[in-house]
């Protein structure tokens, strides 16, 4: 898979570099500023992007931005951004600007090297992959609605599902059937007042748009 590398910090960059040729990925580009990802990623067009989201000049959010502006010359590019911090306005946006093959992750999780590469794959493959600490903070800042209605089932099985994982990754994570899974999956649409989904990346939709409501 060809990966486009945007990060300023020379040793996590380096660490990504030889943690994605290591797993057989060619890294075709690497940025070290913010005005460098959008050329590289136009110039590369590569597989999936990894874009930290603050990057010099400003420090600010100049990687969230060129990831932006690239999937409006390349739409659907897949895009996995690294955070220091849960960050929930640079996530919505990100989300808000369609959640179909993007990733949001905080920095720590690249330590982990499994997690990290299977939410890579996800996003290139068209999938989300939230952070879980990113979609506790999406859960927590609801009050008084429907989410308050869930078991503490429903609500792993939501937050699993808001993740990006699949009706089989969720029953193994929570020593269940699967079609246990799908009964919570139903109940959990039901209370949230969402329409039935199929048991792909549309119900992931579905639940992101429902956690980033005003």
């Amino acid at each position: 898979m060809r990966v486009v590398i945007a990060e300023d910090n020379a040793l996590l960059r380096e660490g990504l570099v030889l943690l994605l040729s290591s797993a057989g990925h060619e890294v075709v580009a690497v940025a070290e500023s913010g005005p460098e990802v959008l050329p590289a990623l136009l110039e590369h067009r590569p597989e999936v992007a990894v874009l930290d989201v603050r990057m010099p000049p400003g420090f600010r959010d100049e990687g969230l931005r060129a990831a932006l502006e690239a999937r409006k010359s390349l739409p659907g590019l897949p895009v996995l951004v690294l955070s220091q911090y849960v960050e929930e306005s640079y996530a919505a946006e990100l989300l808000g600007d369609g959640a179909s093959g993007v990733g949001y992750l905080l920095k720590d999780r690249v330590g982990r090297v499994d997690e990290f590469l299977d939410a890579l794959d996800r996003v290139a493959g068209g999938g989300t992959a939230l952070d879980p600490e990113v979609v506790t903070e999406l859960l927590s800042r609801r009050r008084d609605d429907p989410v308050d209605g869930l078991t503490p089932r429903e609500r792993q099985v939501l937050e699993l599902m808001a993740e990006g994982r699949d009706n089989t990754t969720i029953a193994q994570t929570l020593v269940v059937s699967e079609r246990a899974v799908s009964k919570h999956i139903g109940n959990v649409f039901a209370k949230l007042g969402l329409p039935p989904s199929d048991s792909g990346h549309r119900r992931v939709l579905a639940v992101l748009a429902y956690l980033n409501r005003a």
